[in-house]
């Protein structure tokens, strides 16, 4: 059985320029607010209402992450909404699924670097 990676800010930081695809699903305000890591894909999981389109979501996921083998990383603001999308995702059969453990909010509290959102 496949089990969620916990990674921490330090080990998502040496990932950054190793083309693995790195997914940050927060909104455009938490983008706005903390900053985004660099190469990471934004694409919004649940809206401020926490409703979501999990059809819409997977068709942007699958043309970054087009292997069940491929290698990638959810990000959110504290790693709960990656707990569950990666349980989903793993539960698809993807088979190396990663999220960045604390979320950003650990990443901001190591004074890790993030670029502005556009």
């Amino acid at each position: 059985m496949n089990k969620l990676v916990d990674l921490t800010p330090k080990i998502v930081e040496k990932m950054i320029n190793d083309n693995i695809v790195m997914i940050d699903v927060r909104r455009e305000d938490e983008w706005n607010r903390t900053g985004v890591i660099k190469n990471a894909h934004l694409i919004t999981f649940f809206d401020e209402y926490g409703e979501y389109d999990i059809e819409k979501w997977m068709e942007k996921f699958e043309k970054l992450v087009t292997s069940k083998n491929q290698t990638f990383v959810l990000i959110c603001a504290h790693a709960n909404r990656t707990r569950n999308i990666g349980n989903f995702l793993i539960e698809q059969g993807y088979k190396n699924t990663a999220h960045l453990y604390g979320g950003m909010a650990l990443w901001m509290q190591e004074l890790r670097e993030t670029i502005p959102y556009k």
